[in-house]
C-alpha cells in the first residue's frame, strides 16, 4: 500500500485520482503523520467487495462440508442459476 499526505489530494485532485487509478490499490492517506483515511478507485473497491463476498461463500461451502450437509447436484445447481436468470430478466 502506498502512504500519501492529506494534503496532495487537496492541492492536485485530479492528478490523484489518475494516481489512484493507475495504482489499482488502496492509498493511505494521513494527517499530521498518522494514518487517516484509506483510498482506492471504485474499481479497486468493487473488485475486492466481489473477493469479499466470494471468500464469504466459500467459507460457508466449507463449513456445510465439514457438516456433511447434502450436495446438490450440479444439474440442480444450474436450474437454480438459469431460474434466477430468467426472473431478473421480467
Amino acid at each position: 500500500m502506498d502512504i500519501k499526505p492529506s494534503t496532495v489530494i487537496r492541492h492536485d485532485y485530479s492528478r490523484f485520482s489518475a494516481y489512484c487509478h493507475d495504482l489499482d490499490e488502496p492509498v493511505v492517506l494521513t494527517r499530521n503523520g498518522e494514518a487517516d483515511l484509506v483510498v482506492m478507485s471504485y474499481e479497486a473497491f468493487r473488485r475486492m467487495e466481489a473477493r469479499f463476498k466470494l471468500q464469504t461463500k466459500l467459507l460457508l461451502a466449507e463449513r456445510q462440508l465439514s457438516e456433511d450437509a447434502p450436495l446438490i447436484e450440479h444439474s440442480e445447481v444450474m436450474a437454480r442459476i438459469r431460474e434466477r436468470l430468467h426472473a431478473t430478466k421480467e
